[in-house]
């Protein structure tokens, strides 16, 4: 029988955008397959164009039906299609929030995204940041603490149970770390969490693999 989802993702050290979809398949605990493209290469494009129309990872092929494109719409997608994952927050007001979180990550810092690149697998010295990087980093710190204060009392994620927000700063919990990004204690201890999801360690492994064998 074939499985329900198809996701085709990018190299799994350096893409920041697979590793958001992919959470959130895990979390709706069904079974789906992977494609790997590997990035960065004269062929990378016309490779990923078999799959999707944009020519870029994430694509999520459901059976049966259509193809999905941007992590955000694959995310939401899967929240609809699977209700019983919580995906989003059962409460309206924090599920708006919820959506804003989500948002602001999947349209802006972009200083962030170019001065500390996802590199999930290894460890980075720290580049000198620019201001703009710096005022970004604080940004992000400072959402997760109100979140967590606010909404992640129980569950210990941004909004108590695991949701698509956690999903899309999925990839900063991992540059922090590359970066070595000193944190408050309570952002540290949510950063944690989300580094030993079976997901994250999932990917971490699948990652130095795919190092070892010169693909990344």
């Amino acid at each position: 029988m074939a499985v329900p989802y198809t996701l085709i993702i990018g190299t799994r050290n350096i893409s920041s955008w697979s590793l958001r979809p992919y959470m959130a398949l895990m979390a709706t605990g069904q079974p789906f397959e992977t494609v790997l493209m590997r990035l960065r290469t004269p062929e990378t494009r016309d490779a990923i164009l078999k799959y999707s129309p944009s020519g870029k990872v994430p694509a999520l092929k459901i059976a049966g039906g259509e193809t999905l494109w941007d992590s955000l719409a694959i995310c939401e997608t899967l929240a609809e299609r699977h209700p019983e994952a919580g995906l989003w927050p059962a409460d309206p007001r924090a599920r708006a929030i919820a959506r804003c979180y989500a948002a602001e990550m999947h349209s802006g810092f972009a200083d962030v995204r170019d001065q500390l690149g996802m590199d999930f697998a290894r460890t980075q010295p720290m580049p000198d940041l620019r201001p703009q990087t710096q005022q970004q980093v604080d940004r992000i710190v400072e959402s997760w603490q109100e979140a967590l204060h606010t909404y992640g009392v129980e569950g210990g994620f941004l909004f108590g149970r695991f949701s698509i927000a956690d999903c899309m700063y999925a990839p900063v919990v991992s540059r922090f770390r590359t970066y070595g990004v000193t944190l408050p204690a309570s952002v540290q201890a949510y950063a944690d969490r989300i580094w030993a999801l079976p997901a994250m360690q999932n990917w971490l492994k699948d990652a130095e693999q795919e190092i070892a064998a010169g693909l990344a």
